[in-house]
Formats: structure tokens, C-alpha cells, sequence
């Protein structure tokens, strides 16, 4: 009897406990935070994480660095960002508008890390070995050669755009052909005898010949 007793009282004072929290807790104010996190440089930080690690909640500030943020008084917020130092904000009491606005400014933290040497060859020794018998033609036309076959020339030259002579001789042919034919149809060597003579006459002479 005692037993049961004495787990009854139990859960009595755990409900008390609870309800006596739950209550304080209701009865906190509620600050609206909004604010803008920079950088020292007094650029702004976009997307800096910030956490709350009192209530355990947290907001992303936007691309323009800017957060907004509902908040206890008392609260500790930490703001997160890569390449930076973390930095902890103490929420003040707000006034009787309950709303506050900061400005935050995060440090530059320098991350050093160890030298990486990266080699096409699983170790040095292969590196050398192949360095030392590398194979160059010491004759400089040779080279010139190799570098102006047609392969190359033809990949050169489809890489290669219009200079500004060219671009402004096509451009005065183009102007010269509309102002010529202003205002009437140019002509379309289609329906010109003269070109279709012309045509037939290359084919008979073979300098045009008819793929089949």
C-alpha cells in the first residue's frame, strides 16, 4: 500500500514539475530579430546559419545577408558561415515593441592545410626516370613543321573568328548590295540563261562534276 502511495506522489510532483515549466515558459516574451550579417571587409554574407542553442532552433539568412528570427530574451544565437569565425549574440531585453535590429560582423578565420604535391606518376622516381628520357627534337623547323601541318592549320583556322578588315568589308558588301537593289527585287541567277549556260558549258569542259 505504502508502494503505490509513494508512486502516486511521484507522479504527482513529476506533473508539478512539468506544468510549473511549461507555464514559465508561456510566460517568456518573444522578440522578433531581424538583422544583417557582413563580413569584415563589410561585405554581405549570404546564407549564414544562424542557431539558437536554447530553443535549438535556427533561420538561413537570405543571398543579400539579411534574417529574420523569433527569439527569447536571454538567447544565445550562433552565427555560422564557412570560412569565417563562429560569433555568439546574447539577446537583450527588447523594448516595448518587442522587436530588435543588429548588425552582425564575422571575422575571416585562415585555414591552413598541408602541401599536396600531385604527379602524373604513381612515385617520384618514375617522374624522373621519365623527365630524364623525354625525347625533344632540338631542330626548331622541324618543330615549326609539325605545328603547320594541315591537320593543324585546318583546326587553327576553324577556331579562328573574323579580324575587324574582314568583318568591315562584309558588312560595306552587304550595305553597298541593299542601297544597289533599293526598293527592287535582286536578281536570282535561278532564272538567268546566262548563268545556266555558263553551268552546263563547265560540265561539258569537266570542270564540274556530277557526284552519283
Amino acid at each position: 500500500m505504502n508502494l503505490h502511495k509513494t508512486l502516486l506522489l511521484l507522479i504527482f510532483t513529476i506533473g508539478l514539475v512539468y506544468s510549473s515549466r511549461g507555464q514559465q515558459k508561456d510566460s517568456l516574451r518573444y522578440v522578433q530579430l531581424t538583422g544583417i550579417v557582413l563580413s569584415d571587409s563589410m561585405k554581405r554574407l549570404p546564407y549564414t546559419a544562424i542557431f539558437d542553442t536554447d530553443t535549438k532552433r535556427g533561420v538561413i539568412s537570405d543571398y543579400f545577408g539579411y534574417f529574420a528570427f523569433v527569439v527569447h530574451p536571454g538567447d544565445t544565437l550562433q552565427f555560422s558561415f564557412i570560412g569565417f569565425k563562429p560569433k555568439y549574440f546574447v539577446v537583450p531585453e527588447p523594448d516595448s515593441s518587442n522587436t530588435l535590429s543588429i548588425v552582425t560582423m564575422l571575422e575571416s578565420d585562415s585555414l591552413m592545410s598541408n602541401v599536396v604535391e600531385v604527379y602524373p606518376w604513381p612515385s617520384k622516381e618514375q617522374f624522373a626516370d621519365a623527365f630524364i628520357n623525354l625525347e625533344i627534337d632540338d631542330d626548331a623547323i622541324k618543330r615549326a613543321k609539325a605545328r603547320l601541318s594541315p591537320q593543324e592549320m585546318a583546326f587553327v583556322y576553324a577556331k579562328l573568328g573574323n579580324d575587324a578588315s574582314l568583318a568591315y568589308k562584309y558588312q560595306s558588301y552587304q550595305t553597298l548590295n541593299r542601297v544597289y537593289y533599293q526598293n527592287q527585287y535582286e536578281p536570282n541567277n535561278l532564272f538567268n540563261p546566262a548563268a545556266w549556260s555558263k553551268f552546263l558549258k563547265s560540265i561539258n569542259n569537266g570542270d564540274l562534276k556530277i557526284m552519283r
